[in-house]
């Protein structure tokens, strides 16, 4: 199982933003600043997906709206139409 399936987007956040602040304190070791290093870029990677996530369900949502005003507007017409016959 991977970060990815356990952590949610808020939890990844928060952690990277805690691997931020300890990079920035300094006084790590070398090992220990490449291991924070890693596990930033993970969490990193985590949060991207849970957006692109998003980003993916808000277009679809955008989309299927769009989709029905526009089967909305075509019946109008066509009554519109029809009506004028």
């Amino acid at each position: 199982m991977t970060d990815q399936d356990t952590l949610g987007y808020e939890q990844a956040r928060d952690e990277l933003v805690g691997v931020v602040r300890q990079l920035e304190a300094g006084g790590s070791t070398l090992e220990e600043s490449l291991a924070l290093w890693e596990r930033g870029e993970e969490l990193a990677r985590v949060c991207r997906r849970w957006l692109e996530g998003a980003r993916a369900r808000l277009d679809a949502a955008l989309t299927e709206e769009e989709g029905a005003e526009d089967a909305a507007e075509e019946r109008t017409e066509s009554a519109t139409e029809d009506a004028d016959e």
